[in-house]
């Protein structure tokens, strides 16, 4: 009996999104084994050129060590304006996908620069049906980091909710707001772009289970940090996290209608539907496309370093 009580214990925290065990530990190279390079056309209209794993490697966009693993846009060659090829960088997705889980995201620095639109989030199969999970996104050093859902119609959020960020749309309809998602906009300066990086970077963590989607950040040298996150446990307890950064409950928006599993992406792409849509008012110098052809140097910052990503289910 007890063994059984035991077990149906584990079961009903588990359900209840509360302690994880984890299912992945990714390091170092096995980001090339755990990712796939994704050499497309960008969606979001960039001014990108995303490259495979072999050109990738080839060109110095991406290596690791045993305890670290970049990616990073070229910042050596000028493009020419007429050109129909746009700066190389890297955009990867993970090759599994996750339903209910908790994501830690270990990072010691995030792309910055003018033009650039740096995100880490998780995607579900034929957008916006399958839904999207923005952890971290941003452009143009602008400002602090926004958390966003994108969903298809029938997904709202709730005026009040207990998170410490501040909540913006509340509508996750792709189709309405121009695809602006209900998003949460981060306090801490120091969660993103330069401010971000000076600190030493930080920790992301999300949280989704049938009732709801939460993220929660802790700069690097937060006092706050629990210590299952700091240490990388082999398990976590988001009931000893505090209140999340940015929080989405299923009170108006059924979690398991709108989100498929879901696949981690990393990308950074330049200008685009966002990043070059505020450009002009970010206080960046020239045109947004022309600054990222012309001024290669200026993307020495635009990388992405991961300490790790652990996986907890």
């Amino acid at each position: 009996m007890l063994g059984i009580a035991a077990a149906l214990l584990l079961l009903s925290s588990s359900a209840l999104g509360a302690t994880y065990r984890r299912s992945d530990n990714i390091v170092g190279a096995d980001f090339y084994t755990k990712f796939s390079f994704q050499a497309i056309p960008d969606p979001t209209h960039g001014r990108v050129n995303y490259v495979d794993q072999a050109t990738a490697k080839a060109k110095n966009l991406t290596f690791a060590s045993h305890n670290s693993f970049v990616l990073r846009a070229d910042d050596t060659t000028v493009i020419s304006d007429s050109s129909s090829v746009g700066r190389n960088s890297v955009r990867i997705q993970s090759n599994k996908a996750y339903t209910t889980h908790v994501a830690v995201f270990d990072i010691a620095h995030m792309p910055q620069g003018c033009g650039t639109w740096p995100a880490l989030w998780e995607l579900g199969p034929n957008w916006p049906a399958g839904g999207e999970v923005d952890i971290i996104e941003g452009v143009n050093d602008q400002g602090t980091n926004q958390v966003t859902l994108h969903t298809s119609p029938g997904c709202t959020m709730p005026i009040t909710r207990t998170e410490t960020g501040t909540s913006l749309s509340l509508d996750c309809n792709t189709a309405v707001n121009f695809n602006s998602g209900c998003g949460v906009k981060l306090t801490p300066a120091t969660s993103y772009g330069p401010a971000f990086n000076r600190n030493g970077g930080g920790w992301y963590a999300l949280e989704r289970t049938n009732s709801g989607i939460s993220v929660w950040f802790w700069s690097r040298n937060a006092l706050n940090v629990p210590l299952d996150v700091r240490t990388g446990l082999s398990t976590v307890d988001t009931r000893l996290w505090g209140t999340p950064s940015a929080t989405f409950p299923s009170t108006s928006c059924n979690i398991s209608k709108f989100f498929a599993a879901n696949n981690i992406v990393i990308n950074l792409t330049f200008c685009g539907d966002w990043a070059g849509s505020v450009y002009s008012s970010s206080g960046c110098p020239s045109t947004c496309t022309s600054y990222v052809d012309q001024n290669p140097r200026a993307f020495a910052g635009a990388y992405f370093q991961f300490n790790s990503i652990n996986i907890y289910e």
